[in-house]
Formats: structure tokens, C-alpha cells, sequence
């Protein structure tokens, strides 16, 4: 069984990233060549490469734009390797084309051939800027790649140390909204529980939720630390109610008669 991809260098893993890709067959130089076809420029590309976010909003907006019609077939059209020019917008740090763009209802966790997502694009070229939008964006930000790579690893294997420390704090920040939503779900479900959960856990657990789920809302620039200390927190408060829940009650038997 052949490996799922061929055996790469660091420099052509980073060349997988680029705008071009170099053609595998060769040709044979004693035979001529046929005139090449001149491929019509993509409109989008020059827009999106600038940062000119109007000029794409006029092709998407205006019904009079030449191109308005294929707008989006434009925008979605890939390479040989399947990247769109959400791609090309994210190699060179085009944070506010992909902001635009996500508003006509793009995928932005879309994958490559190989599984690469745009969150990953971004972190290969140290676009830190373009990491910021997309987690804002609400992006799969564990998305694995063919490698069973997270962004987060990509960045790391090409030393983009600030993106490695951001993907680490958003998925510090996402870790604690998980576990809000897990405990929110299993109290308001308590039916499915191994035991009965009182009133007054219930309102105790809830409310630390809805604290935590404030902290996160109003505590954007946190350090990473002080994130894993809520989660912390609401572990120190959740985790007696559910091993109290946990916990089959003894009955107290009654006198026996003589």
C-alpha cells in the first residue's frame, strides 16, 4: 500500500503553500510545443491579493459588475491542489478580504486535497493578523491536516512563534467553552445522570457557568494561565456536585419488629 503522500523536505512542504505549484511531468524538450492558451486572470485575485475589500464588495454587490453574475464561482474556484483564493488572501495577510468575504457565506473550514484549511495557511506563512480574523470567525481551530496536524502544529514546525503562542491561548479559551457547554448540558439534562441532582447544585452549577461564560466575554486579552485557573475554578465547584450525584444514597432501614 503506497503512504498517502510522497516523503517531504521542509522547504517543499513550505512550497505546497505557494501560489504556483511546480508541474510533475515533464516534457520532452525535442518535441515541440504546442502554442500555449493564454488563461484569462481571475478578477477576484488582484482585489483580494491588495486588500481592495471595496472592489470585491463591488463585484459581489453591484448587478451591473461585468463579473457579479460569477462572482462566487469565481471566489470558489481552486488549483490543482484545492485552494480557492481565500488562500491567496491568507498568504499575504489579507485580514480584512477573508472578513469580507466570510459574509457572502463561504466555508472558511474547507480542506484542501490534503486537508489544509485556511486557519493552517495562515499559521504556515506567520500571518498572526489573519489567525486573529478567522478564530474571531469562529473557525475549527483543531482541524487536522493530512499529517494529523492541528494549525497550531504547522506553525510550530515553521517556528511562527507568536502563532504558535496565539493558537495555544484560543485553544486555551476554547478548552473552557467546551467545558461550560458540557456542564451546562448535563444539568439541564440531569435525566440521562447517574442520580438525582437538587435544586440548589443545579442553580450553584449553572450560575458558576454563566460567571465563567461572562469572564470569557469580558476578559478578551486574558493570559493563558489565568484561563486554565477559571476552568480551574468551575472544575472545584462542578466536580463534588457530580461525585455527590454519582453517589448511591443509603437508605436508612427501619427498627426491626420482635
Amino acid at each position: 500500500m503506497e503512504p498517502e503522500g510522497p516523503p517531504e523536505s521542509e522547504s517543499s512542504e513550505k512550497a505546497f503553500f505557494s501560489q504556483q505549484e511546480d508541474d510533475e511531468e515533464e516534457e520532452d524538450e525535442e518535441e515541440p510545443k504546442e502554442p500555449e492558451e493564454t488563461v484569462p486572470l481571475n478578477p477576484l485575485l488582484q482585489p483580494a491579493l491588495t486588500g481592495d475589500v471595496e472592489g470585491l464588495q463591488t463585484i459581489f454587490e453591484d448587478p451591473e459588475n461585468p463579473h457579479h453574475d460569477q462572482a462566487m464561482q469565481l471566489l470558489l474556484e481552486e488549483d490543482i491542489v484545492g485552494r480557492n483564493l481565500l488562500y491567496a488572501a491568507c498568504m499575504a495577510g489579507q485580514s480584512d478580504v477573508i472578513k469580507a468575504l466570510a459574509k457572502y457565506g463561504v466555508n472558511l473550514n474547507e480542506k484542501t486535497t490534503r486537508g489544509y484549511t485556511l486557519l493552517h495557511c495562515a499559521a504556515a506563512w506567520g500571518r498572526l493578523e489573519t489567525l486573529k480574523a478567522l478564530v474571531e470567525l469562529d473557525v475549527d481551530i483543531e482541524a487536522l491536516n493530512f499529517r494529523e496536524e492541528r494549525a497550531r502544529d504547522v506553525a510550530a514546525r515553521y517556528s511562527q512563534t507568536e502563532c504558535v503562542e496565539f493558537l495555544d491561548w484560543a485553544e486555551a479559551r476554547l478548552a473552557l467553552k467546551k467545558y461550560i457547554a458540557k456542564v451546562s448540558g448535563a444539568v439541564t439534562d440531569t435525566e440521562k445522570g447517574p442520580g438525582k441532582l437538587f435544586k440548589e447544585d443545579k442553580n450553584t452549577i449553572l450560575t458558576a457557568c454563566r460567571v465563567k461564560n461572562e469572564w470569557l466575554e469580558t476578559n478578551l486579552e486574558a493570559s493563558i494561565n489565568e484561563i486554565f485557573e477559571q476552568k480551574q475554578q468551575l472544575e472545584d465547584i462542578v466536580t463534588p456536585i457530580f461525585t455527590k450525584m454519582a453517589t448511591p444514597r443509603h437508605v436508612k432501614s427501619g427498627k426491626s419488629v420482635a
